[in-house]
């Protein structure tokens, strides 16, 4: 097996083609964008991920290229319930089809199941390891239950119940149509 493969520059059909398999065990502050996510939290948190290239025959037609990736991420966030430090794991499991170029992927993406992407000599693993955390991430990130009470008001207790009444707009319009009348 071919192991010279760089995993920001890598040839996908190369590394189809010996069957490579390429794995990292980075730590968070390697990804930029998702250090982002984690507002600086925890750069030190893993990012596990496994590459596996493919051929697969198509009869009467030129052998597909695949990439099946598993990432297994743990990414600091703020819970958005009790503002307190969460842990959010997130796991992927996917697999990539490359055809020849942006045109065909569009054309075809309506019709298959797979992710598709454009065939590179030069694809950057790396950021498709990040875009594919990223996509994981909960839009809301919350405890499933906060380790601390959450208080759930939305006014203070000391906030008076009764909001000064406001005049009525339309009242002045009243007094100069009773005016008018007299």
């Amino acid at each position: 097996m071919k192991t010279g493969f760089v995993v920001h520059r890598l040839d996908v059909r190369a590394f189809a083609q010996v069957a490579g398999q390429l794995s990292g065990h980075d730590e968070l502050r390697k990804y930029e964008r998702l250090l982002q996510e984690a507002k600086g939290l925890g750069p030190d948190s893993p990012v596990n991920w496994t590459a596996i290239g493919e051929l697969r025959p198509v009869p009467g037609e030129a052998d597909q290229i695949w990439l099946h990736l598993k990432i297994d991420a743990t990414l600091p966030m703020t819970c958005q319930r009790c503002l307190g430090p969460v842990d959010v794991r997130t796991t992927v499991d996917r697999a990539f089809r490359f055809v020849a170029d942006e045109e065909t992927a569009a054309a075809q993406d309506d019709d298959c199941e797979e992710d598709l992407l454009a065939v590179s000599h030069d694809f950057d693993l790396a950021a498709l390891v990040e875009d594919e955390v990223l996509m994981e991430l909960p839009v809301v990130p919350m405890h499933a239950v906060c380790p601390v009470a959450v208080k759930l008001a939305v006014a203070d207790e000391a906030f008076g119940d009764e909001t000064p009444a406001k005049p009525n707009p339309f009242a002045v319009l009243a007094g100069l149509k009773r005016h008018k009348a007299s």
